[in-house]
């Protein structure tokens, strides 16, 4: 039976951090698999849920080893990263991490001049993608992040809105947390 969502309660960061590292082996395995493949993740909950956290973990975990920071003030931030260990010099995708949280008008991203990151191979990470609303690509996976009364306790679940969502979070369901 085909499973779209993945839903976990993180108690800590290190939990958070854990979620994010099984979604990157999954992710992991479907770049390793179709090296051209691109896929666009939204990131949602409110101010301090935890988006740009698990962002930076998801980076990290897929083998970026420099710092993740937050795209708050630059909209956009590239990292390069290295699926296919055949030629380790050279990044095989570049995951774009957006933030939309300062744009007033759904306009300002379509004058931003982003939407060719959404073609290549990789993947687009978008914090705060209703405030560019009707102007972005469909999202393959979901990513809602809801902040707990306990610090850095949250609920995190993962839709699949597509087939390739699907690959990545049925992936998930069969990995085993190391």
């Amino acid at each position: 039976m085909a499973q779209n969502s993945f839903t976990q309660h993180c108690r800590q960061e290190a939990e958070t951090a854990a979620l994010a590292q099984k979604l990157a082996l999954s992710l992991s395995h479907l770049f390793q698999t179709n090296q051209s493949a691109h896929l666009n993740i939204s990131l949602e909950g409110d101010l301090g849920a935890g988006k740009t956290t698990f962002a930076r973990h998801l980076i990290q975990a897929l083998g970026y080893e420099g710092r993740v920071k937050s795209p708050t003030y630059t909209l956009c931030e590239p990292y390069p990263i290295q699926i296919n260990s055949s030629n380790p010099s050279t990044p095989n995708l570049i995951a774009h991490h957006f933030d939309l949280y300062r744009m007033r008008d759904p306009l300002e991203w379509q004058e931003a001049g982003f939407a060719e990151h959404f073609d290549e191979p990789g993947f687009c990470l978008v914090e705060w993608p209703e405030k560019a609303e009707g102007t972005l690509p469909a999202f393959d996976i979901e990513i809602r992040l809801l902040a707990d009364d306990v610090e850095d306790a949250r609920n995190i679940s993962l839709h699949a809105n597509s087939s390739r969502g699907m690959v990545v979070i049925e992936k998930m369901h069969g990995t085993k947390d190391e």
